[in-house]
């Protein structure tokens, strides 16, 4: 990942498997959402959309710091266009996650969980990201989880671009507990919303962890909104809540503050090599 030593400050050392994937993400991970969309999103504060060169050296930042691990999705604007050439050298270095499911166009959400979309989305994702193999692709559900996993052909055409080598392994980012419990029992992996301020998906981890699966967090930090007492640093609190259940293998954190981000990563290393 880096040649740089190893250091109290850095994720380096700190990497976790994803369930039964075969693949070791940081415990942080790099959202990138803002990398192509600033319409329709739930942060507190506006931003600025990065240049390439701005978003290069984001990446490289994150890279140094020990992040290996990029979350995308071709709803998140012209994200995954853009990390295409921003990696082109470096796909090794990274584990790349991408959706499937949600489209973002004119400014708002349309979700297709057909096979044949399913099938077109992956490819496109593929070419966008200028690679042959997406390491995890996962069902970015508009919240009727149960109906889009019984009902529609996503998860069976996900295990057959799996089959086929275009994707290692696969997952569900749902809002649901039911959702969640389900999409493992097929799934590689589940993506839950879980902070100090939302624990509900609590027995999605707890399942996530009994049958040895995946599970990344979004939301981690509240998407921003976490406010605690005077004295308490939401950001460790945040990630001792989460790295203290053994079901969580990364979080994933959207921001393009080079400072947010070498904070993020500093506090998660100090939380981790205190529990360690």
């Amino acid at each position: 990942m880096t040649d740089r030593p190893d250091t109290h400050n850095t994720l380096h050392g700190l990497q976790r498997p994803l369930g039964h994937t075969g693949l070791w993400v940081s415990p942080l991970g790099l959202g990138t959402v803002k990398l192509g969309r600033d319409q329709a999103v739930k942060y507190p504060n506006g931003f600025r959309i990065p240049d390439d060169s701005e978003a290069r050296r984001l990446l490289d930042l994150a890279r140094e710091l020990g992040i290996n691990l990029l979350d995308t999705a071709p709803a998140y604007g012209c994200s995954e266009e853009r990390l295409g050439p921003l990696l082109r050298g470096q796909r090794e270095e990274w584990v790349i996650v991408s959706k499937v499911g949600e489209e973002f166009v004119g400014g708002l959400s349309q979700h297709d969980f057909s096979a044949a979309h399913t099938r077109f989305s992956v490819e496109r994702s593929l070419k966008r990201l200028e690679t042959d193999c997406i390491d995890l692709v996962l069902v970015h559900s508009d919240g009727n989880d149960l109906a889009v996993l019984n009902d529609s052909a996503v998860y069976a055409t996900l295990e057959d671009l799996k089959r086929e080598g275009k994707l290692r392994g696969f997952g569900f980012s749902g809002k649901t507990v039911a959702g969640g419990l389900l999409a493992l029992e097929r799934g590689d992996c589940a993506m839950v919303t879980y902070n100090l301020n939302e624990q509900t998906e609590r027995p999605v981890l707890d399942r996530a962890h009994a049958l040895g699966k995946g599970i990344l967090v979004k939301k981690a930090l509240a998407s921003g909104h976490l406010c605690l007492g005077a004295g308490v640093d939401p950001v460790r609190a945040s990630f001792e809540l989460l790295f203290a259940h053994p079901g969580v293998a990364s979080a994933i954190v959207g921001t393009i503050d080079p400072l947010h981000l070498s904070h993020n990563v500093a506090t998660a290393a100090a939380v981790l090599r205190a529990m360690a």
